[in-house]
């Protein structure tokens, strides 16, 4: 699939596509073609469909995965190679119902505390302090600090966006500590040649092993801390707007699915007929 793979990456570069994004549609259609063993390009639409049916039903792959391999085959078919819908028909995925996993405060702070390595503590810190994805933490620069105001600059974050958001006093000081003892130049989170961004896959086997030392009950990935920031937000009383914001959500409706009301938070409401009474009989 040489000729048809630089078609489509051709149509990603000229539509601006993250590298993340690019990654998961090749291997997606790299993997449709190991299953027919045929051009792409001459495969029927109920041959496309039957694959994801595969990896759906045999393979069992997690739903924002299957929900690559859809949008790589609908890119694929509709945009590089133009097939029409009347003869071409891959139907769109919905979101998951599983709503993100949570932890309790008293648990984020064991995990952020768990690291023996000061630029790790930092790093889980800026995490949940500031509501970052990990791809957007590991690429925290020293410029990107605003101290004067508390605020965090997310250069092109998801979407190619650029976004303030809340930096933590907590945060703050870890990198200045982290600063004081290492002296990066520009990233504050740093590879083995001290230049690069760390990678990914480093970051979330410092959540993971951070998890282990603290004993902390695994919920997800080290994404959960970004679903912390957002859920205590809401129950400190951030409206969702400024949540929002931060996050760097374009609709309101993807914030809301971060919005969980935690165990913790639950047992502190009362009923509203308690307050009825609390003044007495007759009050």
């Amino acid at each position: 699939m040489s000729a048809l793979r630089e078609q489509a990456l051709l149509q990603m570069r000229l539509r601006g596509f993250a590298a993340k994004t690019v990654e998961g549609y090749i291997h997606a259609l790299e993997q449709l073609w190991a299953f027919h063993r045929r051009p792409l390009e001459r495969l029927e639409c109920a041959e496309v469909q039957r694959f994801l049916d595969d990896v759906i039903t045999v393979r069992k792959l997690a739903w924002a995965t299957v929900n690559v391999y859809f949008s790589a085959c609908r890119f694929l078919y509709e945009r590089v190679l133009g097939r029409p819908p009347r003869e071409f028909s891959i139907p769109p995925r919905g979101r998951s119902g599983t709503r993100p996993g949570v932890l309790a405060r008293e648990e984020v702070r064991r995990l952020i505390d768990a690291p023996r390595a000061l630029k790790h503590r930092a790093l889980l810190a800026m995490a949940y302090g500031s509501g970052l994805r990990v791809s957007e933490v590991v690429r925290v620069r020293l410029r990107d600090v605003d101290r004067g105001r508390m605020m965090l600059r997310v250069e092109q974050g998801k979407g190619r966006k650029d976004r303030y958001t809340v930096l933590s006093a907590r945060g703050l000081a870890l990198l200045e500590e982290l600063w004081r003892a290492e002296r990066p130049a520009e990233y504050f989170f740093t590879g083995a040649d001290g230049a690069r961004p760390l990678c990914v896959g480093t970051a979330q086997a410092v959540y993971h092993e951070a998890l282990r030392r603290s004993g902390v009950r695994r919920v997800g990935g080290i994404h959960v801390l970004r679903h912390c920031f957002a859920t205590h937000l809401m129950e400190d009383g951030v409206d969702l707007f400024t949540i929002r914001r931060w996050m760097g959500h374009t609709a309101l409706s993807t914030t809301g699915r971060y919005m969980h009301v935690t165990a913790e938070h639950m047992a502190k409401v009362r009923s509203p007929v308690d307050a009825l009474y609390d003044s007495g009989p007759g009050g």
